[in-house]
Formats: structure tokens, sequence, C-alpha cells
């Protein structure tokens, strides 16, 4: 197993080439062994996916930051790829918790981490500019003092929030790469000419997330076309899994059929990807 600076060398290295790369999100230990069987080259947690895991709403801060680490840490655990991840807001409104949980996540194993500038408070969802740039560079700078490179990545959640305004998004962005940040993410961002214009806008790498219903389904090339540095898919993979679950209960229960079954894995073909 490669040490935490070692994953930490090779996170870093994965961002720093000229070339697009995925990135898994596994929500528990089983899943990021499945990712890391097929391939994958490093993970990050998923928030949303934790949430349903647990039987709680994504995005009301029913997930504590304990919760989310020892999630974390279990994904760690279960595989030799970097594992990075979603740190939410940082579980709380300070820049001093922003830092702290940048220094708990390190603790946890994890070689990277996003802090966002929600605010749980759908009322007033968005930080202001001033407080969410303060956040993100405490959590910078806690980062860089750590003694391996821990990959920040900083979000400006507007889209996701019904605020399509793309020039704040990119200044707010911007302002996350003068602060320390070393990815800029902008989630719910998915015009190709949006994405591009926020690649040519900064110069740290961009992250895009992919997955989401009813948007253009743009190819890893063609993101990587735009300027698009990393791609990584939020809860898809959860909410996929989900949906064959449904699927196939709602089968049972209303039309008292197995057809499922014929889609399924075999047992022997899941068992052999955790070793």
């Amino acid at each position: 197993m490669p040490t935490q600076a070692e994953k930490a060398a090779q996170f870093q290295a994965l961002h720093q080439r000229n070339e697009v790369f995925v990135i898994g999100n596994p929500w528990d230990a089983g899943t990021a062994r499945i990712l890391t069987a097929l391939g994958y080259r490093a993970l990050s947690t998923t928030s949303a996916g934790l949430a349903f895991t647990l039987g709680r709403r994504d995005g009301t801060a029913s997930v504590t930051r304990d919760e989310a680490l020892a999630n974390a840490r279990s994904i760690g655990e279960a595989t030799d790829l970097p594992v990075a991840a979603d740190l939410e807001n940082g579980y709380g409104h300070s820049p001093e918790a922003a830092a702290a949980t940048i220094r708990l996540a390190a603790e946890a194993g994890l070689v990277g981490g996003s802090i966002e500038d929600a605010t749980g408070d759908q009322a007033d969802p968005i930080y202001d500019f001033n407080h969410a740039v303060e956040r993100i560079a405490a959590a910078a700078a806690a980062a860089h003092a750590l003694p391996f490179p821990f990959m920040l990545v900083a979000r400006a959640e507007n889209y996701l929030h019904c605020r399509a305004d793309l020039d704040d998004t990119i200044r707010r962005l911007q302002a996350f790469e003068a602060a320390g940040a070393e990815v800029l993410y902008a989630p719910g961002i998915t015009r190709p000419e949006d994405i591009r214009l926020v690649c040519s806008s900064v110069s740290k790498p961009v992250n895009v997330l992919m997955g989401m219903k009813n948007v253009p389904l743009l190819s890893v090339e063609q993101l990587g076309a735009l300027g698009v540095r990393r791609i990584s898919l939020g809860s898809g993979f959860s909410r996929a899994a989900l949906t064959a679950f449904l699927h196939a209960a709602r089968e049972v229960i209303d039309d008292g059929t197995f057809t499922f079954t014929d889609r399924t894995l075999y047992i022997s073909e899941l068992t052999g990807m955790f070793k």
C-alpha cells in the first residue's frame, strides 16, 4: 500500500498532466474497491451518496464532519488509489472551520478535498464574495502547511442554487485561485461555451461535473478539448445504483416477477473485485 505522501504525489501528478482524467466517486468501501478494479486512477467521496446510504437528505447538514471523514477513511483503507473528499462547506461557516476540516481530512488519510461557497441556508444559499474568499484562503493555508501536496478544490456553487451568473462564478473562481486553491470547480455549468470560458479564465485545473440529468452528454474527449482537466460524477454512480435497486424492488412488489435478475451480476463476478 503506498504511503499518504506517495498517494498525494500521484494525485498531484494527475492534475499536472496536460490531459483530462475522470475521478471515480464511491460512497463506501465496497464501491471504492469496484472502481479500483475497473481501473480508475483516483477517487473522491460523494456527500449525496453518503447521505443516501445513511437514509438522510443531502444538502441539509444532516451528515456530520465526523461521519463524513469516517466514511472517507474507510474508502481510503479499501484502495491503494489516492482518495479525496467532498467536504461540503467545511462543516462550519467560519474560515477557521474550513481550515480545521482540511487538517482533519489529512489526518483521515485524504490527499485532497473540496470546500464550497454554499451556506446550507436555502434563504441565503451562497456566501458573500469576500467571506467566500476568506474561507478558501484559510483552507489553502491549512493545506499548504501539510507535509505533502493536498489538492484543495474550491467550489463556486451558483449554478446549483438557480443563480446562473457566469460572470460572478468566474470572478469567484479567479479569487479562489488567487487565494491558493489547486483545483477550480463550478458544478452545474453544462454548456460547452461556458465550460470553455471558465477553463480559459483560470490557470489552475478545472473540474467539471457530469452525470446530471437533462444536460448535454459531452464525452471525456470533448470535455478535454474544452480545457477540462478533471471530470467527476458526484452522486451519479450512487443514483444509478439506487435507480436499479428501485426498479427491481418495484417489479417484485408491483408485478410479482423477478426479471431484474437477468440483468444482475453473478456473485462470483462481484466477489472477484473484492480482493
